[in-house]
This record gives C-alpha cells, sequence and structure tokens, in this order.
C-alpha cells in the first residue's frame, strides 16, 4: 500500500520527544515501522514535515535551540524528509488571571502576557493532504497514492480527515498519535471518527530502536546530533 506521510513537527515533538532522550529520531524509520505493522503491505512514497523555525530570544537554550533545530532538519532532509516551514507570531495579549483551581476566571481581572502562536502549520498540512488525494486520479493505477497518514493529535485537522473520506472514499486515511505511553493522553474522538485506523502510542522501545546515528551524511557537511539530546 503506498502511503505518504503528514507530520506535525510541533505536535510531534511536545507530545512525544520532549523530556526524552529520543529527540534525534530517524522520523522515516519510525513511520515505516509503524505503517508495517499496521499493514505488512504498505511502502513508504513520502514523509512531509511541517515546522516553524525556533525563535532563539524565546527558547530555553538560545541560539544552541536554533541550531539543534537546523541540524535536526538537515539529517531528516538526508532522509528524504521533505520539510515545510510555518511561523511562528509573538504578540501582547491579556488574560484571565489564575488564582487558584476554586476561583473562576473573572473578565474584570485581566493580566498582560505574551502569546506565541505557530501559524500556517495546521492549513498547510490540512491543503497538502487534501492536493495530495486530488491528484491520485490523474496517475496510473500503480503509481497512486492508496493511503494518506497524518501524525498529530491535532482536533483542527478534522475537517481535512472528513472531507477526504467524503470526497476520496478509496483512499484510506490513518492516523498516527505522537504520545508516549506513560503519558496517558486521551484519544481525539474526532480524528478517530474520521480515519480508518489510529496508533495510539509510540512505546519508548520503538523510539530507541529508531535513533539517527550521531553523524548523518548529507550533501555537505553531516548533521551531528547536539550534545544535550
Amino acid at each position: 500500500m503506498r502511503t505518504a506521510f503528514f507530520v506535525d513537527g510541533y505536535n510531534l515533538f511536545y507530545g512525544l520527544l520532549a523530556g526524552t532522550p529520543y529527540k534525534w529520531l530517524n522520523l522515516n524509520g519510525l513511520l515505516a515501522h509503524v505503517a508495517h505493522i499496521e499493514n505488512p503491505q504498505s511502502s513508504i512514497i513520502s514523509v512531509d514535515y511541517f515546522t516553524s523555525s525556533v525563535k532563539p530570544i524565546l527558547a530555553t537554550r538560545g541560539r544552541i535551540s536554533k541550531e539543534a533545530q537546523d541540524s535536526y532538519v538537515r539529517a531528516l532532509k538526508a532522509t528524504k524528509v521533505t520539510v515545510h516551514y510555518g511561523r511562528h507570531s509573538l504578540e501582547p495579549a491579556k488574560a484571565p488571571r489564575f488564582i487558584d483551581r476554586k476561583t473562576g476566571a473573572s473578565r474584570q481581572d485581566k493580566v498582560d502576557f505574551w502569546k506565541l502562536e505557530e501559524k500556517e502549520t495546521d492549513v498547510h498540512i490540512a491543503i497538502s493532504m487534501y492536493r495530495t488525494a486530488t491528484k491520485q486520479a490523474a496517475l496510473e493505477v500503480h503509481d497512486r497514492i492508496e493511503q494518506l497518514v497524518l501524525v498529530s493529535s491535532d482536533t483542527d485537522m478534522t475537517p481535512a480527515l472528513k472531507a477526504i473520506r467524503e470526497d476520496f472514499p478509496d483512499i484510506t486515511i490513518g492516523v498516527i498519535l505522537p504520545h508516549r505511553a506513560e503519558l496517558n493522553c486521551p484519544s481525539p474522538g474526532s480524528l478517530k471518527e474520521h480515519s480508518h485506523w489510529m496508533r495510539r502510542v509510540i512505546s519508548a522501545e520503538e523510539l530507541q530502536s529508531h535513533q539517527f546515528p550521531a553523524r548523518v551524511p548529507t550533501h555537505k557537511a553531516p548533521a551531528i546530533k547536539p550534545d544535550y539530546w
């Protein structure tokens, strides 16, 4: 089954990799592994990875965080993962002050804060998935993508999955939730409703067995695993 993957990089990092020693993830290898478990006839045709560039001024390690992301992206590209960039938006905003869980939010008592949002990623993934589905009818049968797999737990993707299921009923839709088993995260029902199958967790053993080598060859200098990863 010819398969295309669409990966929400932000969701993947914070849902699966943050706080672990497995950030140097061989994404292509892990996805091939999961797809094979679901259907041994699966073959990866493409992996599209959607992210936004780290803002050093807001990152925990400043410029080092940006350099780590850049190194990882180079490793992904070396394994034929296509990387798409959105952007971050940082704007002043107001929100009700938090006092404690017993005290409700008040519109009359607000505090100022900086609101950081990743922009364009959800829309970009949705459009990319739908356009991929649209193009298949013009291809020879043996060249067609038969399965689209979303790697995200973001329910904002629900309308896109619903539209693809309705408009292209011959295409299989899969969802891989970037959740670690020990976190016991709930499964988004709306994503499950509009997919043919869903992988709910990725184990630590699977992450550990799908890591890049410390140095990944590229067309230029090798991508090197960050020391603190």
